[in-house]
């Protein structure tokens, strides 16, 4: 059976979330199209407040 593929936009999310984690610029976002990127800027912030918030080890 084949797998399915996970959104774009669960993707975008994703990506950002681990860009936000490895302490990579906002700057740094690859998407162009409006609702990617606020997927992808989404993720980043919540991987800000989660490394604030100290559930991340560095």
């Amino acid at each position: 059976m084949k797998r399915q593929k996970r959104d774009k936009l669960t993707r975008a999310h994703a990506k950002g979330y681990q860009a936000g984690i490895s302490g990579r610029s906002k700057e740094n976002c690859p998407f162009q199209a409006t609702v990617a990127r606020s997927e992808w800027l989404g993720g980043w912030r919540e991987a800000l407040t989660d490394r604030q918030a100290g559930l991340i080890a560095r």
